[in-house]
This record gives structure tokens, sequence and C-alpha cells, in this order.
């Protein structure tokens, strides 16, 4: 069994398709289809089941999911620990939800930079819950997610606190208005991919005001989200700090919230059996400087 089918299983298994998986591992997808025919093969069972919107796992690849996770993981760990003399250096890979990178990220990724030239750090975006499989898979050292998470594999510290809102267009000056003025089914929830911590909690804010049935529209970036909503298609929940800091405030109405959809804390994730090589223990000391860290 090659390692290197290992991983990119792996990868296919996280990011749910050929392509994305080609794109994370800097590849072709003619290679990553080669692969996993080749431990298909090798198995003797098929890992994927293909359909028109991505791969899922079989019975058999969920089986073999959590092996290949420690596998690819170890494989990683063990080329940073041998290359590790103490003086963080080399390869850091770091993920990090899209608002959390765009807002939190910079002042502490300024830091690390000037206290440690010689780490070659790499940010990657993505969901919590893709954030989560690649920090278990070894693909991320440590990421940034949204609470709660509770894996015996994971260890987690609170990073930083964000007040959730609901963001609409300009004219719904409140969020009474917003709510006697929508049809029936409610306004359209302009979201991030599932996987996504934000959008399962206005998910469920959207039930409680009684539109389950709202539609749903999916966008990657955070300047296409807010323009969405200022362009009056519909709502999305956001940290605060994130719209107040858009370039396009002026153009959407900010709505608090109950405190229980409101308050979300920001964790920073690694593996708990994990080397702690130098690198990521620099990345640490940089996190806890910041004032805003609150230990878990």
């Amino acid at each position: 069994m090659e390692l290197s089918d290992i991983k990119t299983f792996a990868a296919v298994a996280r990011t749910g398709g050929i392509t994305r998986a080609a794109e994370e591992l800097n590849t072709v997808q003619s290679n990553v289809t080669q692969r996993i025919k080749a431990l298909e093969a090798e198995i003797g069972t098929p890992l994927f089941e293909r359909h028109s919107r991505g791969m899922t796992l079989t019975g058999a690849g969920k089986r073999l999911l959590p092996y290949a996770q420690r596998m690819a993981a170890l494989s990683r760990e063990a080329v940073l620990a041998a290359r590790d003399d103490g003086e963080p250096k080399g390869p850091l890979a770091i993920g990090s939800m899209e608002t959390t990178a765009a807002v939190r990220l910079p002042p502490l990724l300024a830091d690390f930079h000037r206290r440690f030239p010689a780490v070659r750090l790499s940010l990657r975006t993505a969901t919590t819950a893709d954030l989560v499989a690649a920090v278990l898979d070894g693909a991320l050292d440590g990421a940034f997610v949204a609470a709660p998470i509770e894996h015996v594999e994971l260890t987690a510290v609170s990073a930083f606190r964000e007040e959730l809102v609901l963001v609409s267009a300009r004219r719904w000056t409140s969020l009474k208005e917003l709510r006697a003025g929508t049809p029936e089914s409610g306004p359209t929830a302009l979201v991030f991919r599932t996987g996504c911590t934000y959008r399962q909690r206005l998910e469920q804010m959207f039930v409680e005001f009684g539109w389950p049935s709202a539609g749903r529209f999916e966008l990657g970036t955070l300047d296409g989200m807010i323009g969405c909503v200022a362009a009056d298609m519909g709502v999305t929940l956001l940290p605060r700090a994130v719209v107040e800091r858009s370039a396009m405030i002026g153009s959407v109405s900010i709505h608090t919230l109950s405190p229980a959809y409101a308050g979300v804390e920001t964790l920073f994730i690694q593996r708990s059996a994990g080397h702690q090589y130098s690198a990521l223990q620099g990345f640490a000391s940089c996190l806890n400087r910041d004032d805003e860290v609150i230990a878990a």
C-alpha cells in the first residue's frame, strides 16, 4: 500500500471530489483518479460512490479513513520531527475560517513572521468541518475553527470571542421590520458551503423564525457574501467585527441577536498526539501573546 495513494484517498474523502483533491494536492485530476483506482484494486473493493455531486465514502472507505488519516499525519510528522533541531524553521500549515482570516489573523501572522522569518507559513481557509478533518489527517498543523469541538485526538484552546449579527440590506432598519416584510418562506440565506458553523446557526435561527423552507445560496468569499446582502439578495450571519470593517458597511444593516445566537468562540486546534516541533511552538507563543486569548 503506497503512502501516496493513502494521502490521495484522504484528500478525496475530505474534499468530496477529484477536482478539489487535485487542487489541494497540487496535481492533475488524472493522477488522483489513477491513485484511487490503484488503491481500490489493491484492497479489492470500491472506496467511493461516484455521483453527479461528487464522491462519498462506501462502507469500506469509512472503515479505512481513520487509518489513512493517522498514516498521513504520522508520515508528515515524522519528516518534520527529524528536521527539527529546536530552531523554528521549515513549513507550517495553518487553517482558518474565512472570517477569522480576514479580521483576526493579520496582526498575529505579522508578529509570527517578524519573530520567526525562517518558517514558511501557509494559510488555508475552509469551513470548520473541513479544517477539523485536515488537522486530523495531518494536512494542517493547526487551525482556527468555531466552537464547540470535542474530539479525543484534538486539543483546543480558546483564541477569540465573536459576536454574530444578522446582516441584511440597508432598507431593513430593524429585525422586526425584516421579519414582517419578507415572504412567509423567509429571505434567502446567503451561506458558505456545508460544514460552516455559522451556516448551521443561521439555519437554526430560521427554524425559530418560522422559515425552515427558506432558500439557500452558497458563496465562497466574504466580499461576495456582503455584496449580495447589500444588493438585497438575502441575509447572512457573520461576526460583527467582519461586517464593521467591510468597505460596504454603509450599504447593509446590522441586527443584534440574542446571546443564544450571538456568542461564539474561535478555537485553535491541533492533534493531541502530534509532535510539538519548534515552528508550531513558535506559532503558539505568538497566539498566547495576543491579549484576546482566553485560557481554555
